[in-house]
Protein backbone atom coordinates (compact mmCIF):
# COMPACT_ATOMS: atom_id res chain seq x y z
CA UNK A 1 0.00 0.00 0.00
CA UNK A 2 1.56 3.22 -0.63
CA UNK A 3 1.85 5.78 1.59
CA UNK A 4 0.03 9.22 1.85
CA UNK A 5 1.92 11.85 1.25
CA UNK A 6 2.28 14.70 3.77
CA UNK A 7 3.50 18.08 2.18
CA UNK A 8 6.50 19.49 3.81
CA UNK A 9 5.77 23.01 5.81
CA UNK A 10 6.61 25.70 3.42
CA UNK A 11 9.37 28.03 4.96
CA UNK A 12 6.33 30.67 6.17
CA UNK A 13 5.06 27.66 8.27
CA UNK A 14 8.21 26.55 9.28
CA UNK A 15 8.86 30.25 10.27
CA UNK A 16 5.68 30.67 12.23
CA UNK A 17 5.49 27.20 13.75
CA UNK A 18 9.24 28.23 15.10
CA UNK A 19 8.02 31.76 16.34
CA UNK A 20 5.05 30.49 17.94
CA UNK A 21 7.45 27.83 20.07
CA UNK A 22 9.36 30.72 21.07
CA UNK A 23 6.00 33.18 22.39
CA UNK A 24 4.87 29.59 24.31
CA UNK A 25 8.08 28.70 25.81
CA UNK A 26 8.66 32.26 26.97
CA UNK A 27 11.89 32.80 24.67
CA UNK A 28 10.16 35.65 23.48
CA UNK A 29 8.62 37.63 26.42
CA UNK A 30 5.93 40.33 26.07
CA UNK A 31 7.52 43.44 24.75
CA UNK A 32 10.33 41.69 23.23
CA UNK A 33 11.73 43.05 20.07
CA UNK A 34 11.40 40.55 17.39
CA UNK A 35 14.40 41.10 15.16
CA UNK A 36 14.04 39.34 11.61
CA UNK A 37 17.15 39.42 10.72
CA UNK A 38 18.22 37.21 13.46
CA UNK A 39 15.32 34.94 13.43
CA UNK A 40 16.24 34.60 9.37
CA UNK A 41 19.43 33.69 10.41
CA UNK A 42 18.42 30.77 13.11
CA UNK A 43 16.31 28.78 10.19
CA UNK A 44 18.57 29.68 7.57
CA UNK A 45 15.56 31.38 5.65
CA UNK A 46 15.12 35.07 3.58
CA UNK A 47 13.39 37.81 5.38
CA UNK A 48 10.32 37.13 3.48
CA UNK A 49 8.85 34.10 5.30
CA UNK A 50 10.04 36.03 8.26
CA UNK A 51 7.81 39.17 7.91
CA UNK A 52 4.45 36.94 5.98
CA UNK A 53 4.24 34.98 9.52
CA UNK A 54 4.95 38.34 11.82
CA UNK A 55 2.02 39.72 9.67
CA UNK A 56 0.09 36.31 10.68
CA UNK A 57 0.99 36.92 14.26
CA UNK A 58 0.28 40.19 14.11
CA UNK A 59 -3.12 39.41 12.76
CA UNK A 60 -4.27 36.90 15.50
CA UNK A 61 -2.22 40.18 18.48
CA UNK A 62 0.87 38.14 19.26
CA UNK A 63 3.14 41.25 18.05
CA UNK A 64 2.69 44.91 17.28
CA UNK A 65 4.84 46.82 14.50
CA UNK A 66 5.82 49.93 16.55
CA UNK A 67 7.68 52.61 15.01
CA UNK A 68 11.48 52.80 14.92
CA UNK A 69 11.56 49.19 16.23
CA UNK A 70 9.78 46.89 14.41
CA UNK A 71 7.84 44.08 15.37
CA UNK A 72 7.31 43.39 19.31
CA UNK A 73 5.60 40.87 21.36
CA UNK A 74 2.46 42.04 22.35
CA UNK A 75 1.90 42.43 25.96
CA UNK A 76 -0.76 40.29 27.93
CA UNK A 77 -4.07 42.08 28.56
CA UNK A 78 -6.85 41.01 30.89
CA UNK A 79 -9.67 43.26 28.29
CA UNK A 80 -8.18 40.74 25.66
CA UNK A 81 -7.73 37.26 28.17
CA UNK A 82 -11.43 37.77 28.56
CA UNK A 83 -13.06 38.43 25.70
CA UNK A 84 -11.67 35.75 23.97
CA UNK A 85 -12.24 33.21 26.49
CA UNK A 86 -15.98 34.40 26.19
CA UNK A 87 -16.42 33.83 22.80
CA UNK A 88 -14.35 30.10 23.62
CA UNK A 89 -17.21 29.63 25.86
CA UNK A 90 -19.83 30.23 23.30
CA UNK A 91 -19.00 28.43 20.73
CA UNK A 92 -17.07 25.30 22.76
CA UNK A 93 -20.68 24.64 24.79
CA UNK A 94 -22.33 24.22 21.22
CA UNK A 95 -18.87 22.48 19.63
CA UNK A 96 -19.58 20.17 22.61
CA UNK A 97 -23.35 19.87 22.57
CA UNK A 98 -22.88 18.80 18.95
CA UNK A 99 -20.21 16.32 19.48
CA UNK A 100 -20.99 13.92 22.32
CA UNK A 101 -23.68 11.98 20.84
CA UNK A 102 -21.50 11.63 17.71
CA UNK A 103 -18.41 10.11 19.10
CA UNK A 104 -17.52 6.89 19.06
CA UNK A 105 -15.10 4.74 20.86
CA UNK A 106 -12.47 5.31 18.78
CA UNK A 107 -12.32 8.95 19.07
CA UNK A 108 -12.98 8.73 23.09
CA UNK A 109 -9.36 6.66 22.76
CA UNK A 110 -7.34 8.84 20.73
CA UNK A 111 -8.88 12.16 23.39
CA UNK A 112 -7.48 9.63 25.96
CA UNK A 113 -4.22 9.00 24.85
CA UNK A 114 -4.33 12.58 24.39
CA UNK A 115 -5.05 13.08 27.65
CA UNK A 116 -1.59 11.06 28.64
CA UNK A 117 0.57 12.79 26.26
CA UNK A 118 -0.32 15.78 28.13
CA UNK A 119 0.34 15.00 31.08
CA UNK A 120 3.78 13.05 30.12
CA UNK A 121 4.83 16.68 28.77
CA UNK A 122 3.71 18.60 31.86
CA UNK A 123 5.64 16.30 34.33
CA UNK A 124 8.25 17.02 32.17
CA UNK A 125 7.83 20.57 32.17
CA UNK A 126 7.86 21.01 28.29
CA UNK A 127 5.46 23.89 27.92
CA UNK A 128 5.81 23.70 24.01
CA UNK A 129 4.57 19.94 23.79
CA UNK A 130 2.15 19.98 26.23
CA UNK A 131 0.35 22.74 24.40
CA UNK A 132 0.47 20.77 21.31
CA UNK A 133 -0.63 18.03 23.06
CA UNK A 134 -3.69 19.97 24.89
CA UNK A 135 -4.77 21.27 21.68
CA UNK A 136 -4.92 17.92 20.08
CA UNK A 137 -7.50 16.68 23.24
CA UNK A 138 -9.45 19.34 22.82
CA UNK A 139 -9.99 19.80 19.29
CA UNK A 140 -10.49 16.09 19.34
CA UNK A 141 -13.48 16.42 20.64
CA UNK A 142 -14.54 19.60 19.03
CA UNK A 143 -13.77 18.48 15.75
CA UNK A 144 -16.23 15.74 16.33
CA UNK A 145 -19.12 18.16 15.92
CA UNK A 146 -18.32 17.59 12.51
CA UNK A 147 -18.70 21.58 12.13
CA UNK A 148 -15.55 22.77 9.89
CA UNK A 149 -16.20 26.64 10.37
CA UNK A 150 -17.02 26.22 14.22
CA UNK A 151 -13.98 24.53 13.95
CA UNK A 152 -11.87 27.04 12.42
CA UNK A 153 -13.28 29.73 14.11
CA UNK A 154 -12.14 28.12 18.02
CA UNK A 155 -8.87 27.23 16.31
CA UNK A 156 -8.46 31.41 15.65
CA UNK A 157 -9.10 31.53 19.43
CA UNK A 158 -6.92 29.49 20.54
CA UNK A 159 -3.86 30.69 18.13
CA UNK A 160 -4.52 34.29 19.63
CA UNK A 161 -4.39 32.46 23.55
CA UNK A 162 -1.47 30.48 23.22
CA UNK A 163 0.77 32.77 24.92
CA UNK A 164 -1.77 33.10 27.90
CA UNK A 165 -1.96 29.62 28.05
CA UNK A 166 1.92 29.09 28.25
CA UNK A 167 1.54 31.27 31.62
CA UNK A 168 -1.02 28.87 33.17
CA UNK A 169 0.84 25.86 31.84
CA UNK A 170 3.94 26.87 33.62
CA UNK A 171 3.02 26.70 37.45
CA UNK A 172 3.14 23.14 38.15
CA UNK A 173 -0.30 23.25 40.27
CA UNK A 174 -2.06 24.46 37.30
CA UNK A 175 -0.34 21.90 35.25
CA UNK A 176 -1.86 19.22 38.12
CA UNK A 177 -5.36 20.64 37.80
CA UNK A 178 -5.09 20.33 33.71
CA UNK A 179 -4.66 16.72 34.14
CA UNK A 180 -7.84 16.32 36.71
CA UNK A 181 -9.93 18.42 34.27
CA UNK A 182 -8.76 16.15 31.22
CA UNK A 183 -9.64 13.44 33.16
CA UNK A 184 -13.39 13.99 34.28
CA UNK A 185 -13.47 15.13 30.93
CA UNK A 186 -12.54 11.68 29.63
CA UNK A 187 -14.84 9.96 31.91
CA UNK A 188 -18.08 12.16 30.81
CA UNK A 189 -17.44 11.41 27.38
CA UNK A 190 -17.18 7.83 28.24
CA UNK A 191 -20.22 8.43 29.72
CA UNK A 192 -21.93 10.35 26.69
CA UNK A 193 -23.04 13.18 29.47
CA UNK A 194 -23.08 16.31 27.33
CA UNK A 195 -24.09 18.78 30.59
CA UNK A 196 -20.96 17.27 32.40
CA UNK A 197 -19.13 17.56 29.50
CA UNK A 198 -19.54 21.25 28.80
CA UNK A 199 -19.68 21.74 33.04
CA UNK A 200 -15.89 20.35 32.93
CA UNK A 201 -14.78 22.86 30.06
CA UNK A 202 -15.97 25.44 31.66
CA UNK A 203 -14.40 25.36 34.69
CA UNK A 204 -11.13 24.07 33.09
CA UNK A 205 -11.48 27.70 30.84
CA UNK A 206 -12.60 29.82 34.21
CA UNK A 207 -9.16 28.23 36.08
CA UNK A 208 -7.24 29.13 33.68
CA UNK A 209 -8.54 33.34 33.51
CA UNK A 210 -8.62 33.18 36.66
CA UNK A 211 -4.71 32.38 37.07
CA UNK A 212 -3.30 34.33 34.52
CA UNK A 213 -5.49 36.99 35.14
CA UNK A 214 -3.79 36.78 38.75
CA UNK A 215 -0.47 36.60 36.90
CA UNK A 216 -0.96 39.40 34.54
CA UNK A 217 -2.41 41.73 37.61
CA UNK A 218 0.48 40.94 39.88
CA UNK A 219 2.98 42.44 37.05
CA UNK A 220 1.18 45.49 37.15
Amino acid sequence: MTEAFVRPPTAQEAVLTEIRRLLVTGELAPGTPVRQEAVAERLGVSRVPVREALKVLEGEGHVVYAAHRGYVVAELSVDDLTEVYRLRELLEAEAIRVAVPRLDAATIESIGAASRAVEAAGRRGDLAEMTAYNRDFHFLLFDAAGMPRLSRTLRQLWDATDVYRAVYFAGSGNRTRVQHDHAEMVDALRARDVRAAIAVQKRHRDASVEAVTAAITADD
